[in-house]
């Protein structure tokens, strides 16, 4: 029963929340909602150890019977393998000090109860997705992120703001679920199932590699996985879905719902490796996703939207190295990101705090003093974030990918380069943030210092943005492959065309002179010379390419004209068509009928006595007719 009880626990916390929302006190709300968390994280803790015993069988659990109609099955059915324990790990851990530090975060928000409701719900709609045993209860955890997601963008809702924030990340995001929906109707249509592993099963003997049929589904759930994961060209909702708490930030954004995408493409493997044209394309989508991203990331002003625009180009090194065969190095990527991205996402919202909820990064400075503690943690994430070598995690996530670009079955030069060019721009605009932050003069008092409740969710995820790279070194440094080995029984290894020690040796240290040279074009341009990069960036052509860039190279602008604004204008010259005429028409007949009777209610006492009497005499008419006649 454990492992039904990992999702289950999040769904009855927010449940009991809802319920009892106005009368449970702020220490029964944080006690539920982080409790039940931390719950549910000891659960799949246990559950994990468990199934590390004998880590090439899934368990599989029925808690329930969900669907039958015709020939069609579909189970409440809960699966842990290699894979899904990974995530299941990550998104409960991580969940539960994010809800510790939220409880710190917004202890004076008057919809306390509110917040975690959604929060838990949240976590648990994330926990059925990846323990889905068919891909039908599968979408039900997808959906159930996006309605959540929308919840918690738009939770401050008093501002417009927020609220077009809410309703573009779930308008945007459905149309890749749409694309997904369809793909699973194909699905069904040529296997007869959705149950994950009987598809897995049945493709390579239904397709041959590259089939149209195979490579259109391939193609149809990669539209899915591409909107939830914020890719090209459905990435415009993830910067201004930042309009969130920040513990929202953290949790949604970085570390579980937008990496849903590269769950999915790598739980549908199989299907990809039969269609050479969807994996060449999620790679190519990943490159230049990753190069876009880091160039809109290196001139924003609000540390949130930095942030923002760094998970959308370090998911794009993930669907880089799914694209190219390299399976389990986008899954390694996705951990040691979870951590360094919430890390940095939950010191931002401590800097917030301290600021009095300032976010414009130009407004803030000369805070390694007066914040020493947040300055460690955040020097930590951001060290991790740009890669650097052999004491950060994301150095061996990172650099995995960037080599096996250019060495992995699908990889190719062109992807390689892409990626190392990220690699530069990761280095320049994480750490550009970071020095405009904790360098030069204080702009604004520190009203706040964060608590302990905030700081010390802080400290872990530092520890863990560290040490969780040594679980998978790069070839060239001893072959310690523990975690490439536990995902062996769910993800093909990837196969290395070029297996050259001095090639990945020289990869990996132009990626990390890229990362450092960043570092130091970082430092020239805030510390050391930040008058004469001023004058640079006033200048007329760099002036609008930094609007560009910041704008994200104006996708909103061509989607507005392209597709928003015909839309309304379709809308509004077919607002009086035959079927908004009968509803009218119903409407106005309605309204006569009401002012005919309205007329019957004049006051008047001798009417109603008349009225009466009439009645009664066409009453007794009647009833003498019948008898008589």
């Amino acid at each position: 029963m454990l492992p039904a009880l990992i999702p289950i626990i999040p769904f009855i916390s927010a449940f009991l929340l809802m319920l009892g929302w106005k009368r449970l006190s702020r220490i029964a709300v944080a006690v539920l909602g982080c409790g039940s968390i931390g719950l549910a994280a000891m659960v799949a803790v246990i559950t994990a150890i468990q199934f590390a015993g004998n880590s090439e069988q899934a368990i599989v659990q029925h808690a329930a019977s969900w669907v039958l109609a015709g020939t069609f099955q579909a189970g409440i059915d809960f699966r842990l393998d290699a894979l899904s324990v990974v995530f299941v790990l990550v998104i409960t851990v991580v969940g539960f000090l994010i809800h510790v530090y939220a409880a710190g975060y917004m202890h004076d928000d008057p919809d306390y109860a509110r917040f975690f409701a959604c929060m838990n719900l949240f976590v648990g709609a994330m926990l059925t997705l990846v323990m889905a045993d068919n891909l039908l209860l599968l979408y039900f955890g997808w959906e159930g992120v996006g309605l959540c997601s929308y919840l918690l963008i738009g939770f401050w809702y008093k501002d417009p703001a927020n609220g077009y924030a809410a309703r573009k990340a779930f308008i945007v995001t459905r149309v890749g679920d749409t694309a997904m929906a369809i793909g699973l109707f194909m699905l069904f249509q040529y296997t007869g199932t959705l149950n994950i592993p009987d598809i897995l099963g049945k493709s390579p003997q239904l397709w041959t590699t590259g089939a149209p049929v195979v490579t259109t589904i391939a193609l149809l759930l990669l539209g899915g996985a591409v909107g939830k994961s914020a890719q090209l060209p459905l990435q415009t909702w993830l910067p201004d879905a930042m309009a969130g708490p920040t513990p929202v930030s953290a949790l949604i954004h970085a570390a579980t719902m937008v990496t849903a995408g590269v769950y999915l493409v790598a739980r549908m493997h199989v299907l990809f490796e039969l269609a050479p044209l969807a994996e060449t394309t999620t790679a190519v989508i990943g490159a230049i996703t990753l190069v876009l991203a880091g160039f809109s990331a290196l001139v924003q002003t609000d540390i949130k939207r930095v942030l923002a625009y760094s998970t959308i180009s370090q998911i794009g090194y993930m669907f880089l190295a799914l694209g190219c065969g390299a399976w389990s190095a986008a899954i390694f990527h996705f951990v040691t990101h979870a951590f360094f991205k919430a890390l940095l996402f939950m010191a931002a919202g401590a800097v917030i705090v301290a600021l009095h909820h300032e976010q414009r990064m130009t407004k803030m400075g000369g805070l390694r003093k007066l914040l020493p503690g947040v300055y460690g943690v955040f020097l930590v994430g951001c060290a991790s974030l740009a890669a650097i070598p052999f004491v950060t995690a994301g150095f061996y996530s990172k650099d995995q990918i960037i080599w096996l670009s250019l060495s992995a079955t699908h990889g190719h030069v062109a992807l390689w380069l892409a990626a190392l060019l990220g690699a530069l721009l990761t280095g320049m605009y994480t750490f550009r943030m970071f020095f405009l932050v904790f360098y030069g003069e204080a702009k604004t008092a520190v009203h706040h210092r964060p608590g302990k409740s905030m700081m010390i969710p802080l400290y872990i995820l530092a520890v863990l943005s560290t040490i969780a790279g040594f679980i998978e070194l790069p070839h060239t440094m001893g072959h310690v492959t523990l975690f490439s080995n536990w995902l062996h029984p769910v993800l093909p290894a990837v196969t290395v065309i070029n297996d050259s020690n001095a090639m990945e040796w020289t990869s990996q240290a132009m990626s990390a002179l890229l990362a450092i040279g960043g570092i130091g074009l970082a430092y020239a341009w805030v510390v050391l010379r930040p008058k004469g990069m001023s004058d640079f960036l006033e200048m007329p052509a760099i002036d609008w390419l930094r609007k560009y860039w910041a704008r994200g190279w104006d996708f909103d602008y061509v989607y507005n004209i392209l597709l928003v604004h015909p839309y309304i204008h379709l809308s509004r010259m077919n607002r009086k068509d035959l079927v908004d005429k009968l509803y009218t028409g119903l409407a106005a007949l309605m309204e006569w009928c009401h002012n005919v009777l309205a007329r019957t209610q004049s006051g008047l006492l001798r009417w109603y006595i008349m009225a009466v009497v009439l009645g009664a005499v066409a009453v007794l008419s009647v009833l003498i007719w019948r008898i008589y006649i």
